[in-house]
């Protein structure tokens, strides 16, 4: 399991130039990225950047999503953290361990998570997961399909694209390699609730850390999502006490339980334990 995991699997993009909205996110969120990127105008980074430096909010429950680090935007990004309590640092458009080296020039003790959203970062998903530093994996899809030339993500009907699959396979399987933990994407049809709750479920149950959303409408939804049963607990409970008194592969309830399951146990057990 990851050393770094969220404070509970709702996170919110909030955008760097509403200042208005950093208190509101963080209530209604359990992580919030205040985003300098995508979501801030460009006109408006100067005082974004002021706006981040200033605020109050927990940086245990802060992401700043920077600029690319190598970019103009992102040397100034870079620079306000600095001089900021925030260290949880989410670089756009990684392509492999020199993105991460510009951040950590400047804050060497940087928590970073790694967007991997071009087909060359899909690629190296692996150095990138392998780089010091890097705790996290989250993947985007639209800027992806644009890498592509392509124009949609997803089916009319809103299942990903077959390119996007591989892309969050790729990514999640590269994150679970070296011990970091998987974010997954933003579903962007708002009003699509089941839809959303359809593609959190899979999420949990392949063992994602959190969704990160654009809205905060989708918060509950993904909480909800991610909650375990009261049958999926008393299971994982039940196996944990009985992985007490023996060693390796046993049998429990009928069913022979190894190294596999006892992890599904812990994760299950470990969802509560941060709810709670």
């Amino acid at each position: 399991m990851s050393a770094w995991t969220p404070l509970g699997p709702a996170i919110l993009f909030t955008p760097a130039d509403r200042a208005d909205r950093f208190a509101k996110a963080a209530i209604r969120a359990d992580m919030v990225i205040l985003d300098l990127e995508d979501g801030c105008q460009p006109d408006n980074r100067p005082a974004a950047r002021t706006a981040i430096e200033a605020c109050e909010l927990d940086p245990a429950q802060v992401i700043v999503r920077i600029n690319p680090p190598t970019s103009t935007d992102g040397a100034q990004d870079l620079a306000m953290l600095a001089r900021s309590p925030f260290r949880q640092v989410m670089v756009p458009k990684v392509e492999g361990a020199p993105d991460i080296a510009a951040v950590t020039a400047v804050l060497g003790d940087a928590t970073i998570i790694a967007l991997i959203e071009t087909p060359l970062g899909v690629l190296r998903a692996d150095e990138i997961a392998a780089t010091p530093g890097v705790v996290a994996l989250f993947w985007g899809a639209e800027d992806l399909v644009a890498g592509l030339s392509g124009s949609s993500s997803r089916h009319a009907d809103g299942t990903y694209r077959d390119v996007a699959k591989h892309a969050r396979a790729r990514v999640q399987l590269a994150a679970a390699a070296f011990g970091k933990a998987a974010l997954d994407s933003v579903y962007v049809d708002i009003p699509n609730t089941a839809g959303l709750a359809a593609e959190v479920e899979d999420a949990a149950a392949l063992g994602y850390a959190g969704t990160v959303c654009i809205h905060p409408s989708q918060v509950a939804i993904i909480r909800d999502g991610y909650r375990p049963t009261e049958e999926q607990v008393d299971w994982a409970q039940r196996l944990l006490a009985a992985a007490e008194n023996n060693r390796g592969a046993f049998s429990f309830e009928g069913r022979m339980v190894d190294e596999p399951l006892f992890r599904q146990a812990q994760a299950i057990v470990s969802r509560v334990q941060k709810e709670s």
